[in-house]
Protein backbone atom coordinates (compact mmCIF):
# COMPACT_ATOMS: atom_id res chain seq x y z
CA UNK A 1 0.00 0.00 0.00
CA UNK A 2 1.25 3.46 -0.84
CA UNK A 3 1.26 6.53 1.37
CA UNK A 4 -0.90 9.57 0.68
CA UNK A 5 0.34 12.92 -0.59
CA UNK A 6 -1.67 16.08 0.02
CA UNK A 7 -2.05 18.01 -3.26
CA UNK A 8 -3.24 21.63 -3.30
CA UNK A 9 -3.39 24.60 -5.66
CA UNK A 10 -3.59 28.33 -5.07
CA UNK A 11 -5.78 28.48 -8.20
CA UNK A 12 -8.61 26.14 -7.12
CA UNK A 13 -9.68 23.80 -4.32
CA UNK A 14 -10.93 20.23 -4.29
CA UNK A 15 -13.97 19.93 -6.61
CA UNK A 16 -13.85 23.67 -7.36
CA UNK A 17 -13.74 25.38 -10.76
CA UNK A 18 -10.33 25.56 -12.44
CA UNK A 19 -9.58 29.09 -13.71
CA UNK A 20 -9.93 29.80 -17.42
CA UNK A 21 -6.20 30.61 -17.61
CA UNK A 22 -5.54 26.84 -17.31
CA UNK A 23 -7.97 25.98 -20.12
CA UNK A 24 -6.81 25.26 -23.65
CA UNK A 25 -6.88 28.11 -26.16
CA UNK A 26 -9.65 26.16 -27.97
CA UNK A 27 -11.81 26.83 -24.88
CA UNK A 28 -10.85 30.49 -24.52
CA UNK A 29 -8.01 29.91 -22.07
CA UNK A 30 -4.30 30.65 -21.99
CA UNK A 31 -3.15 27.00 -21.73
CA UNK A 32 -1.15 27.68 -18.56
CA UNK A 33 -0.61 24.78 -16.17
CA UNK A 34 -2.01 25.71 -12.74
CA UNK A 35 0.10 26.17 -9.64
CA UNK A 36 0.35 22.89 -7.69
CA UNK A 37 1.91 22.00 -4.34
CA UNK A 38 2.24 18.68 -2.54
CA UNK A 39 3.41 17.25 0.74
CA UNK A 40 6.75 15.56 1.26
CA UNK A 41 7.05 11.98 0.04
CA UNK A 42 8.28 8.99 2.05
CA UNK A 43 12.05 8.70 2.71
CA UNK A 44 12.54 6.41 -0.32
CA UNK A 45 11.18 9.06 -2.75
CA UNK A 46 13.66 9.61 -5.60
CA UNK A 47 11.43 11.77 -7.81
CA UNK A 48 7.92 13.10 -8.33
CA UNK A 49 5.71 12.89 -11.41
CA UNK A 50 2.39 14.58 -12.23
CA UNK A 51 -0.51 13.71 -14.50
CA UNK A 52 -3.71 15.51 -15.40
CA UNK A 53 -6.44 13.22 -16.70
CA UNK A 54 -10.08 13.88 -17.63
CA UNK A 55 -12.15 10.73 -16.93
CA UNK A 56 -15.27 12.45 -18.33
CA UNK A 57 -13.94 13.02 -21.85
CA UNK A 58 -16.23 11.53 -24.52
CA UNK A 59 -13.81 8.70 -25.30
CA UNK A 60 -13.65 5.20 -23.91
CA UNK A 61 -10.44 5.95 -21.99
CA UNK A 62 -10.65 9.58 -20.85
CA UNK A 63 -8.17 12.23 -22.01
CA UNK A 64 -4.65 12.95 -20.78
CA UNK A 65 -3.84 16.66 -20.52
CA UNK A 66 -0.42 16.51 -18.87
CA UNK A 67 2.42 14.23 -17.86
CA UNK A 68 5.36 15.81 -16.01
CA UNK A 69 8.20 13.68 -14.64
CA UNK A 70 11.77 13.99 -13.41
CA UNK A 71 10.83 16.37 -10.59
CA UNK A 72 13.44 16.15 -7.83
CA UNK A 73 12.51 14.72 -4.42
CA UNK A 74 13.22 18.07 -2.74
CA UNK A 75 10.71 19.97 -4.92
CA UNK A 76 7.17 20.26 -3.56
CA UNK A 77 5.51 22.77 -5.86
CA UNK A 78 5.26 24.02 -9.41
CA UNK A 79 4.29 27.61 -10.13
CA UNK A 80 1.74 28.45 -12.81
CA UNK A 81 3.13 27.70 -16.29
CA UNK A 82 6.40 26.41 -14.76
CA UNK A 83 8.31 24.71 -17.56
CA UNK A 84 11.72 24.86 -15.84
CA UNK A 85 11.20 21.86 -13.54
CA UNK A 86 11.06 18.31 -14.93
CA UNK A 87 10.14 17.13 -18.42
CA UNK A 88 6.84 16.51 -20.18
CA UNK A 89 5.45 13.35 -21.75
CA UNK A 90 3.09 13.05 -24.73
CA UNK A 91 -0.51 14.09 -24.07
CA UNK A 92 -3.71 13.30 -25.93
CA UNK A 93 -3.40 16.77 -27.49
CA UNK A 94 -0.54 15.26 -29.50
CA UNK A 95 2.15 17.38 -27.85
CA UNK A 96 4.82 16.97 -25.19
CA UNK A 97 3.60 19.85 -23.03
CA UNK A 98 0.69 20.84 -20.82
CA UNK A 99 -2.58 20.94 -22.74
CA UNK A 100 -5.44 22.62 -20.91
CA UNK A 101 -9.09 21.77 -20.55
CA UNK A 102 -11.50 22.01 -23.48
CA UNK A 103 -14.56 19.84 -22.85
CA UNK A 104 -17.28 19.83 -25.50
CA UNK A 105 -19.55 22.87 -25.21
CA UNK A 106 -22.71 22.04 -23.33
CA UNK A 107 -21.25 19.05 -21.44
CA UNK A 108 -21.61 19.19 -17.69
CA UNK A 109 -18.32 20.35 -16.15
CA UNK A 110 -15.66 17.66 -16.50
CA UNK A 111 -13.48 16.46 -13.60
CA UNK A 112 -9.74 16.99 -14.05
CA UNK A 113 -7.58 14.83 -11.81
CA UNK A 114 -4.18 16.34 -11.07
CA UNK A 115 -2.28 13.45 -9.49
CA UNK A 116 1.18 13.69 -7.96
CA UNK A 117 3.16 10.46 -7.66
CA UNK A 118 6.19 9.94 -5.40
CA UNK A 119 8.44 7.41 -7.14
CA UNK A 120 11.25 5.23 -5.78
CA UNK A 121 13.28 5.85 -8.96
CA UNK A 122 14.61 9.05 -10.54
CA UNK A 123 13.10 8.04 -13.91
CA UNK A 124 11.94 4.65 -15.13
CA UNK A 125 12.90 5.58 -18.70
CA UNK A 126 10.41 8.33 -19.53
CA UNK A 127 10.94 10.65 -22.49
CA UNK A 128 8.96 13.16 -24.57
CA UNK A 129 7.13 10.31 -26.36
CA UNK A 130 5.87 8.70 -23.14
CA UNK A 131 2.07 8.48 -23.37
CA UNK A 132 -0.29 8.32 -20.38
CA UNK A 133 -0.79 4.56 -20.81
CA UNK A 134 2.95 3.93 -20.99
CA UNK A 135 3.55 6.30 -18.06
CA UNK A 136 1.03 4.47 -15.86
CA UNK A 137 2.51 1.10 -16.86
CA UNK A 138 6.08 2.22 -16.16
CA UNK A 139 5.31 3.64 -12.70
CA UNK A 140 3.06 0.82 -11.46
CA UNK A 141 5.80 -0.83 -9.38
CA UNK A 142 7.50 2.42 -8.35
CA UNK A 143 4.79 4.54 -6.68
CA UNK A 144 5.52 4.96 -2.96
CA UNK A 145 2.93 7.70 -2.40
CA UNK A 146 0.31 9.58 -4.41
CA UNK A 147 -2.43 12.12 -4.06
CA UNK A 148 -4.93 13.90 -6.30
CA UNK A 149 -6.61 17.25 -6.56
CA UNK A 150 -9.76 17.26 -8.67
CA UNK A 151 -10.89 20.45 -10.36
CA UNK A 152 -13.94 21.14 -12.53
CA UNK A 153 -14.19 22.91 -15.86
CA UNK A 154 -16.96 23.31 -18.41
CA UNK A 155 -17.77 25.36 -21.48
CA UNK A 156 -21.26 26.79 -21.86
CA UNK A 157 -23.07 25.59 -24.95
Amino acid sequence: MTADLRVTSSAFGQNETIPTSAAHTDAGGQNLSPQLAWSQGPPDTKSFAISCWDPDAPTTVGFCHWIRFGIGPDIHKLDEADEAVGSDGFTDWGESRYGGMAPPAGDPPHRYQFTVYALDVASPGFDATTTYAKFRFMIKDHVVASGSLIGLFGVEG
